[in-house]
């Protein structure tokens, strides 16, 4: 096996935690393959009476433990092995948070800003009318990704229904409240991040006020500036797409934001928050304790890890360190709260949608945010001591918990041993 996909770099996690644990072979030849990949085209009618195909994927890559679970994202450089390498953390990010699932993920390779609204609808039909015997309440259950929403999810439920002839919910997470979404749903990942940092605070070093930077301002970056703007943090940098701002003294995160809705981007306001505008890639080497790289994968490399200042990194992204930069990052003791564990309150969330969705019954806000806050919390100590017992990373420590859980329900099928006696 050649190491150059990102597939293969995210297998070696699993290599490692196995040879953490007394398990089967057999666990390891399941886990390193996708059960099911999926490949389409999607055919659309533009506005303009022109017809467009558009390259879309599902993969549900193990369902031991329940049926699959994973967003469905828009981007224009979506591939097979991105799809692949996400359903692989999203099958051991639901096994680290306990969730009765397995992991899954979708792509449409397009740029859905290039895309009317009327067009968007019509990809997302599309999609669910291409995958509708893949997903499903009790098989596949999508949820929104990068570029999608909640709205599209509603579009993509409503299309189920009328396929299947009947009104199911809990086929997709991430819905409009009205269609039967969830609340805490849009802020979820963040919260979760911030529950499991603010729960492992005085392990981490960072008790009391913490300067924060932000590498990604999309949803997941906005949400957790917010509650740690609120808890008495200083979020000291932020990025988007198009550039950076640094402002050692603090941002004003509820002006930021409010630019941000507006459209704008954060370098466009630097002047009226008192900021430095800084390159985008300067953002992981400001002066602050804890960085949350909040974007796209592998944005922490072996060329820019040894600038890294802060104590504690919070993956908010899937997948942003790679395995170089972190034996950089372990080696400058630095803590790396690893994205199976640290953004797993998207999903965490989303669980908490689709059995509400099946019982027909639902929480207030209050018992979303209390049972999130015990998940993190129960999952974050136990990872904690897995990772202070053997002296392992927290990243190695996180798969060991998931890879634990999951070889007790694969060998509970029977392994070798049991045929071979």
């Amino acid at each position: 096996m050649t190491d150059d996909t990102l597939l293969d770099r995210a297998l070696i996690r699993l290599e490692e935690a196995a040879s953490h644990l007394q398990i089967d072979q057999d666990v390891i030849e399941k886990l390193k393959y996708p059960r099911e990949t999926t490949k389409t085209r999607l055919l659309i009618r533009m506005d303009d009476g022109s017809r467009k195909s558009f390259l879309a994927w599902r993969c549900r890559y193990d369902d031991t433990r329940g049926p699959t679970k994973g967003g469905i994202r828009f981007h224009p450089d979506s591939t097979i092995e991105e799809v692949e390498t996400l359903a692989f953390w999203m099958t051991f990010k639901c096994a680290v948070m306990n969730l009765p699932y397995g992991g899954g993920k979708g792509a449409v390779r397009v740029d859905p800003h290039t895309l009317s609204k009327t067009e968007l609808e019509r990809l997302s039909r599309a999609y669910m009318q291409a995958f509708a015997t893949t997903v499903g309440p009790d098989r596949d259950i999508p949820a929104p990704d990068v570029y999608t929403n909640a709205m599209i999810m509603g579009w993509m439920a409503d299309e189920y229904n009328q396929i299947t002839g009947s009104v199911s919910p809990a086929v997709i997470t991430g819905k409009p409240i009205a269609l039967g979404g969830s609340l805490g749903r849009t802020d979820a990942t963040a919260r979760g991040g911030f529950y499991l940092v603010r729960h492992l605070a005085q392990e981490l070093g960072l008790s009391g006020s913490r300067t924060v930077a932000i590498q990604g301002f999309g949803n997941a970056g906005q949400y957790f500036a917010q509650l740690a703007d609120e808890d008495g943090n200083k979020i000291v940098a932020v990025s988007d797409s198009t550039g950076a701002i640094h402002k050692p003294d603090g941002l004003d995160v509820k002006r930021l934001i409010e630019g941000k809705t507006a459209g704008r981007r954060v370098a466009d306001m630097a002047a009226e928050l008192g900021a430095t505008v800084i390159p985008s890639d300067d953002l992981i080497a400001v002066d602050a304790e804890l960085l949350v790289p909040a974007a796209l994968e592998e944005m922490i490399t072996a060329d820019n890890a040894a600038s890294i200042k802060a104590r504690v990194v919070l993956e908010l992204a899937n997948g942003p360190v790679t395995s170089e930069a972190d034996k950089i990052l372990a080696d400058k003791g630095v803590v790396v709260l690893p994205d199976i564990l640290a953004n797993a309150g998207g999903v965490t969330v989303s669980y908490f949608e689709w059995v509400q969705n099946r019982q027909g019954f639902y929480w207030d806000l209050e018992e979303i945010h209390a049972r999130l806050k015990k998940m993190m919390e129960r999952e974050g100590r136990a990872v904690w001591a897995i990772s202070q017992d053997r002296s392992v990373s927290v990243r190695s420590a996180a798969y060991i918990h998931a890879l634990g859980r999951l070889a007790t329900a694969i060998e509970a099928h029977g392994t070798q041993p049991f045929f071979a006696g």
